[in-house]
C-alpha cells in the first residue's frame, strides 16, 4: 500500500498545525479538545510535545514541563494538571492541583524524539523523567510474577478495554462500570507523600502498560546515556515473554483477570512488541495488524480483535481506532525493521486521521470520528505521514 505523497503529507502537516494551535492553553500546554477535555494529561501532552518538535515549534519542551511540574518528591508523575482550575475534582482525588493516579509513562520516549530533533532538553526535565520512571520501578507493587501493578485501570491509559470486564460484576454495561471506577480510586493504597503504590481491589498488571514503562526507560538511556533505569527495566523486560499466548496471539495481563479478560485481543496487548526480542512474534503482530479478519481496517487497525465478544467499531475502547496506539505500534514495527507492515500501518492510520477530522477515535473501517473531534492527539499523524 502506497504512503501519502508530498502533497499529502504537507495537507496532514497543516492539519496538525492547525489542531494543535488552537488548542494551546497559554497555561503551557495543548487541551485535548476545550468542550469535553480541558485539562491537561499525561500521556497526550508527552505525544503533543513530539507533534510541536516535528513542527520545529518549542512549546513541546513547554508542555512536557508543565505536564512534569506536578511530580511528587518520590518521583510520582500525575495523570492529570488542574492549572487552569485547581481544586475542580479535589472531590474526586483528594488533591486539588492534580489527580492521583498516573498513566503510562510516555516522558522517556518524549525526551528522546526531542533531543533526536534538535532539541535542547534541560538537565531537570531529564532528571524528572528518570525518577517517573524509577518511581514505577522501584516504588510500585508488583505481582507475583514480576509485573509492575497498575493501581486503577486509567492508568493503562485504555480506560474501557474489555481487558477490565472481570472487574466488572455480571459483565461489562457503562452504567455499572462508571461507578466502580470511581469506587476504585478510593481502594488505592498510599506511599506516605500520597503516591499510588498498590490496589488490592484491582489486582491487574497491564501487558502493555509494562511494557511502555521497559519502552520509555530505553529510550531516555538511549540519548541520555545514563543507565539510571536500565537495569531495572531489563528485569521487567524479562517478565513479559512468559505474558504471551500463542494461540491468542497477544500478551495476557496478569493478575486477578488473566485467566478471563486480561487475555481479550486488543492493540494494548501488543504493546509488548515494542520491547519483544522474537521475531516470530514481532511477524505475528504484523500479519495480525494487516489481516481484516483480525485488527486490520482501511482506516487504521482495530482497537479491538474482531472476532472478539462484543467487539464494536465506533464503541469507546470496544473497537475503534485509536491514533496513539497505531503511532506506538508503528514505532514497533519500524523498530524491528518490518518496514512494509510499517508503512501500511502508517497509511492506513493517517487516513483515518484525515477522514473522522482529527477525531480521538474513529471506526477503523470507514473513518467516521468518534469521542472529542478534533482531539490534538491525533497531530500524531503528521508523524506517520
Amino acid at each position: 500500500m502506497e504512503g501519502p505523497d508530498s502533497s499529502d503529507r504537507s495537507a496532514v502537516r497543516a492539519a496538525a498545525r492547525a489542531v494543535l494551535e488552537t488548542h494551546w492553553v497559554r497555561d503551557g500546554y495543548t487541551a485535548p479538545n476545550h468542550a469535553t477535555y480541558p485539562w491537561q494529561w499525561l500521556w497526550d501532552s508527552c505525544f503533543h510535545a513530539i507533534c510541536w518538535a516535528e513542527l520545529g515549534d518549542d512549546r513541546g519542551l513547554t508542555e512536557l514541563r508543565t505536564a512534569l511540574s506536578v511530580q511528587a518528591e518520590d518521583g510520582f508523575v500525575p495523570h492529570m494538571n488542574y492549572v487552569r482550575n485547581p481544586g475542580v475534582a479535589a472531590d474526586l482525588w483528594g488533591r486539588d492541583d492534580a489527580s492521583s493516579i498516573t498513566q503510562p509513562p510516555m516522558y522517556g520516549h518524549a525526551v528522546a524524539e526531542l533531543v533526536r530533533r534538535g532539541v535542547d532538553v534541560d538537565e531537570e526535565t531529564v532528571a524528572k523523567a528518570e525518577s517517573g520512571l524509577k518511581f514505577l520501578l522501584i516504588d510500585r507493587h508488583r505481582l507475583p510474577g514480576g509485573l509492575v501493578a497498575l493501581c486503577h485501570p486509567w492508568e493503562s491509559g485504555a480506560d474501557d478495554s474489555p481487558r477490565w470486564d472481570d472487574f466488572c460484576p455480571g459483565g461489562f454495561s457503562l452504567e455499572s462500570w462508571r461507578p466502580i471506577k470511581n469506587q476504585l480510586v478510593t481502594s488505592i493504597e498510599r506511599s506516605p507523600t500520597g503516591s499510588p503504590v498498590a490496589n488490592p481491589a484491582f489486582e491487574s498488571a497491564s501487558a502493555g502498560f509494562n511494557a511502555l514503562v521497559v519502552f520509555n526507560a530505553w529510550e531516555l538511556a538511549a540519548v541520555t546515556g545514563r543507565t539510571a533505569t536500565t537495569d531495572r527495566a531489563d528485569e521487567l523486560a524479562s517478565c513479559l515473554p512468559g505474558q504471551w499466548d500463542e494461540s491468542r496471539r497477544t500478551w495476557i495481563d496478569a493478575g486477578a483477570s488473566e485467566a478471563g479478560s486480561g487475555r481479550a485481543r486488543t492493540l494494548d496487548g501488543l504493546l509488548p512488541m515494542l520491547v519483544s526480542g522474537d521475531p516470530g512474534r514481532i511477524d505475528a503482530v504484523a500479519a495480525d495488524l494487516a489481516d481484516p479478519s483480525a485488527y486490520g481496517g482501511w482506516c487504521g487497525p482495530a482497537g479491538v480483535h474482531r472476532q472478539e465478544p462484543g467487539f464494536d467499531p465506533r464503541s469507546y475502547w470496544r473497537g475503534p481506532a485509536w491514533p496513539q496506539l497505531g503511532y506506538l505500534l508503528w514505532q514497533g514495527l519500524l523498530r524491528h525493521g518490518r518496514y512494509g507492515a510499517a508503512e501500511q500501518l502508517a497509511s492506513t492510520t493517517v487516513r483515518g486521521a484525515m477522514r473522522s477530522g482529527f477525531a480521538e477515535y474513529w471506526d477503523p473501517d470507514d473513518g467516521s470520528g468518534g469521542g472529542a473531534v478534533p482531539q490534538s492527539w491525533t497531530a500524531l499523524a503528521t508523524l506517520m505521514a
